[in-house]
């Protein structure tokens, strides 16, 4: 049996005021746009725990987001997207030091009046992710720096006060960060450098060596020089000569006659 037309009108209020949720999941705005690393040539661009992203600018003017919705980022441990669910509550939202365990965290809160399309040629917007090392990591929202070198991937996703998901953005690719240099002694052939700072500090040795060498023999001759010794081939000559007390001529004795 068909519904009459007033029961038709005093059923439509009462649908309106038991699916609320389901009229809010139905209308999800999926945006076609898939956050990225900032294209300039900044310092620091990438670090060791920090990366730098272009702001979303101009990608939430759509009907059924408001100025008063929040926009969230979402960093995510690359494994951990396929399985993501966004939380319906503040209370569910996962801090930084959740990361190990929950596989992504929400932060860097903002709304769509501080991503306006029109942007000055002179101004330089970007979004860094891990920048706020002041915020502890167990603060929901916290921009803390992060604690790996990924890979990361991360999207936006546009929430109501009551936590009702509005809209969301593509996932992004996967960023690394930079790691720390080790030094290893891999054997193989040299380069030119190398090699020309080995030859240098040979011939440097070399010289420092010649130069010891030289001040030892010119001291050891210097000490040797003062006192001549002979040997047992050479012949001593010495000059004899009698003193005038001692030996006189002798008087001439006669011989006594017989």
């Amino acid at each position: 049996m068909g519904l009459t037309r007033g029961q038709f009108r005093l059923l439509i209020p009462l649908l309106l005021l038991l699916m609320p949720d389901l009229w809010f999941g139905t209308c999800l705005e999926h945006i076609n746009y898939v956050p990225r690393l900032s294209n300039a040539n900044l310092a620091g661009r990438l670090t060791q725990s920090t990366f730098t992203l272009e702001q979303p600018r101009g990608q939430f003017n759509l009907p059924n987001i408001s100025d008063f919705d929040a926009i969230w980022l979402v960093v995510a441990h690359s494994n951990a997207t396929q399985n993501f669910t966004a939380p319906q509550r503040m209370e569910d939202f996962p801090a930084p030091a959740d990361l190990p365990q929950k596989g992504y965290y929400l932060t860097l809160k903002a709304n769509r009046v501080l991503y306006p399309g029109n942007q000055a040629h002179n101004q330089l917007q970007v979004l860094r992710v891990g920048n706020d090392t002041g915020c502890l990591p167990t603060r929901k929202g916290c921009n803390h720096p992060l604690p790996g070198p990924g890979p990361y991937r991360v999207k936006f996703l546009v929430m109501s006060d009551n936590g009702v998901l509005v809209a969301e953005t593509e996932w992004s690719s996967e960023t690394c960060l930079q790691q720390a240099d080790i030094l290893h002694a891999v054997p193989g052939p040299q380069t030119a450098s190398t090699v020309v700072i080995v030859a240098f500090l040979s011939v440097l040795l070399a010289i420092l060596f010649t130069v010891l060498l030289a001040l030892l023999i010119y001291t050891c001759s210097n000490t040797c020089r003062g006192t001549t010794i002979s040997g047992p081939n050479e012949s001593l000559y010495m000059r004899r000569y009698n003193t005038h007390h001692t030996f006189g001529p002798q008087p001439r004795r006669t011989p006594e006659r017989p």
